[in-house]
């Protein structure tokens, strides 16, 4: 059988989670090898605590995506693997949500534009009016959905109509600081990743870094991780650190603290936009 054409490949993510046994990877790679496919990267995991084999595959080739789906569901059926093929011509689209900081969203932005992040911002939700010239400025809609007790179930159902109406693939959490409903994170699973100001589950709440000078601590680290009904508890996906000493004022923590945050917060949205992350639990593996 004659190559394929290089220059007429398409480029695919497939992710695969299943039961672990021996001969996956043999299994996985030989359909690839006999449907035409070059394996441009791959990295796989085999978790002895939960049983579990994980999988990601960058490779190319010549069928359409519902031609692959349809044709590896025999091998998906035979392993119990739950498998999902992404066209890589297309970034996800991804709305943001932010409050009155706006550090994260501001960084998001950039990395979009400069090509760092392979993602496309739909739209900006905000329960305050502050990040709209923001927006504005980037060409990205911006929608102000004033939030209160009252009127919350409502505001996120009209939220999901929009979600669905634009075919959002994940909700980035860029510091908003609303506590989003347990039905609104149940209706979307692992689509939506919150930054949150500390090494979790440390100084939660007001102030965090507040109290972490209070504490005196010589680390101040932030935490990404998925939304669930659980506040502050869902998998993570990133962490990061840095040292800081008596000398430092609450102020000076703060910006350590951003910093960290934008960080770890375009780590943990570049590992969901390159289907990098597996929930394994309450746990992810994020594979290189």
């Amino acid at each position: 059988m004659p190559s394929p054409d290089q220059s007429q490949l398409s480029e695919f993510i497939l992710t695969v989670s299943c039961p672990d046994k021996l001969g996956l990877v043999h299994a996985i790679s030989r359909w690839l090898f006999e449907h035409q496919c070059d394996i441009l990267d791959s990295d796989q995991f085999s978790d002895p605590d939960s049983g579990r084999f994980f999988m990601r595959i960058h490779f190319a080739g010549e069928g359409k995506l519902e031609e692959l789906e349809r044709e590896f569901d025999g091998l998906a059926a035979t392993h119990q693997m739950q498998a999902r093929f992404q066209p890589c011509s297309r970034p996800p689209r991804v709305l943001v949500m932010v409050s009155k900081l706006d550090h994260c969203l501001v960084d998001l932005i950039y990395r979009m534009e400069n090509g760092e992040l392979p993602i496309d911002i739909q739209l900006i939700v905000s329960n305050h009016p502050d990040a709209q010239p923001i927006a504005q400025r980037s060409g990205i809609e911006f929608m102000h959905r004033p939030i209160s007790a009252g009127n919350k179930t409502e505001e996120e159902q009209r939220l999901l109509d929009e979600i669905q109406e634009r075919n959002i693939d994940f909700i980035v959490l860029a510091r908003y600081m609303q506590i989003l409903t347990p039905q609104f994170c149940r209706a979307l699973p692992d689509r939506i990743i919150n930054i949150h100001h500390s090494f979790l589950p440390s100084f939660k709440g007001a102030r965090p870094y507040h109290q972490a000078h209070e504490h005196g601590v010589k680390l101040i680290g932030a935490t990404a991780h998925y939304v669930t009904a659980d506040l502050d508890e869902g998998p993570i996906i990133e962490q990061g650190v840095e040292r800081v000493d008596h000398r430092m004022t609450p102020s000076e923590l703060v910006a350590v603290g951003r910093d960290i945050e934008r960080l770890v917060l375009a780590k943990a949205v570049r590992y969901q936009a390159e289907h990098r992350v597996f929930l394994n639990g309450n746990k992810t593996v994020v594979l290189g």
